[in-house]
């Protein structure tokens, strides 16, 4: 008896074959790999701002770090005889009288650019989003401090906080005499919350901006399906396009933290941040440069500067990426 014939089965072939197959390779490597020209034009833009980065942020910064740990002043070379361990960030935490009233005073420049400036800015965005009339000259008006660096408004606002007859604050409210004038740039129990008038001026321009970008790129027909649910503005803003706008926010964030813990410009043309304006970067001005030429010790205070810079925005962007993911 015949043994049945073992049948093999067909396999149909996957996918393009012969001519089919070399057309898709054509192709794939047309639109896949680089040129030449683009891998140049490509390492260009990324190399440079790399290379521009490395060589005046991050070198200065190791700099600094390692300077914190010696008592160089800035003359001759370092030597191991300049290094001193933890010394500075000792005497700095320990004994430097200036040191806690500058970080108060930074912490109170946040603040106040949290719960006054930065809200203030994103309701001048949200109001002029409504397109009212003559809004182009409202936003003009309220950016052009921010197109002035914070050296020219310090110089703007000293003038208007100029006691007695040659200044505008004090002439408005009548106070011209020398008698009851007030030195809103002298007393160092108001000094503080002038200049952070003065701040605040260029940095509600600035948040404004920002946040009226992020207001014109919200798809208009969010707003159209909360004004059917029956919402009205007030709840559209804070229920539906504020947590729409959370890269906005971040970014506002970010922006007003380093603006607030960066101040120097202004306390620093006004009274070289001295009798009540001091700040941790005047007070890293004061140490290295301006005065006793302590640079290790200015650096000490520059690294303290830069870990209350970087822990509370790496603590809010790893919430916000967090909860993105």
């Amino acid at each position: 008896m015949d043994e049945p014939r073992r049948v093999e089965p067909v396999t149909a072939p996957v996918g393009p074959t012969g001519a089919g197959r070399s057309a898709l390779a054509t192709a794939r490597r047309r639109y896949s790999l680089l040129t030449t020209r683009d891998k140049v034009v490509l390492a260009l833009m990324v190399g440079i701002p790399a290379i521009l980065d490395i060589v005046f942020i991050w070198l200065p910064t190791l700099a600094s770090i390692g300077l914190s740990f010696t008592n160089w002043r800035m003359v001759g070379p370092i030597t191991a005889d300049n290094f001193v361990g933890l010394k500075n960030y000792v005497f700095l935490f320990t004994q430097y009288i200036f040191f806690w009233p500058a970080l108060s005073h930074n912490l109170i420049w946040l603040l106040f650019f949290v719960c006054i400036a930065t809200p203030l800015g994103m309701f001048l965005a949200v109001l002029l989003d409504k397109d009212i009339r003559g809004s182009a000259i409202y936003q003009n008006a309220f950016f052009l401090p921010v197109v002035l660096s914070l050296a020219v408004v310090g110089f703007i606002w000293e003038l208007q906080y100029a006691p007695g007859s040659s200044g505008l604050i004090d002439g408005i409210l009548g106070r011209t005499g020398q008698t009851n004038a007030i030195d809103w740039l002298g007393n160092p129990t108001i000094n503080l919350w002038a200049v952070l008038v003065a701040a605040s001026w260029r940095h509600v321009g600035y948040i404004m901006i920002l946040y009226l970008a992020g207001l014109k790129s919200v798809d208009p027909t969010l707003r159209e399906a909360a004004a059917i649910d029956g919402a009205n503005e007030p709840q559209t803003f804070f229920h539906v396009i504020f947590p729409v706008m959370a890269p906005i926010n971040t970014v506002i964030v970010v922006v007003t933290v380093i603006e607030s813990l960066r101040a120097f410009d202004i306390a620093y043309i006004i009274n070289h941040g001295k009798n009540g304006l001091e700040l941790l970067s005047t007070l890293i001005t004061n140490n290295s440069i301006s005065e006793a030429n302590l640079v290790g010790f200015g650096s000490a205070i520059a690294v303290v500067l830069l870990v209350i810079s970087i822990v509370p925005i790496v603590v809010y962007l790893s919430r916000v990426m967090r909860e993105a993911a």
